[in-house]
């Protein structure tokens, strides 16, 4: 299993090693969003190379999280928690929760 946390200050590390951005927090969502699109475009076309956009979602991802602060991890298995306790009915095709 991989230490969620580790792995966020191993990509911090990596990015100050590299010279990459640290402080423009703005600038960070906006690669997280660029690569999505890429993935989103390797799933279309379907080419080879989906898990690695995938991989590079997650790694700004975990990146963003580092650099705010904040345990991935745990905010992950929290909200895992409270989604499995959320109770949905459908609703003519459409998923309404209805108990959180």
């Amino acid at each position: 299993m991989i230490d969620l946390l580790q792995l966020q200050k191993r990509v911090y590390q990596n990015k100050i090693a590299k010279g990459f951005n640290v402080t423009d927090i703005f600038q960070e969502f906006c690669f997280i969003y660029g690569e999505l699109s890429e993935a989103c475009e390797a799933y279309r076309k379907k080419k080879d190379d989906l898990g690695e956009e995938l991989a590079d979602v997650a790694l700004y991802l975990i990146g963003l999280s580092e650099l705010l602060g904040i345990n991935l991890e745990e905010e992950i298995v929290s909200k895992m928690e409270k989604n499995e306790k959320r109770i949905y009915e459908n609703r003519d095709g459409v998923l309404i929760k209805v108990k959180e």
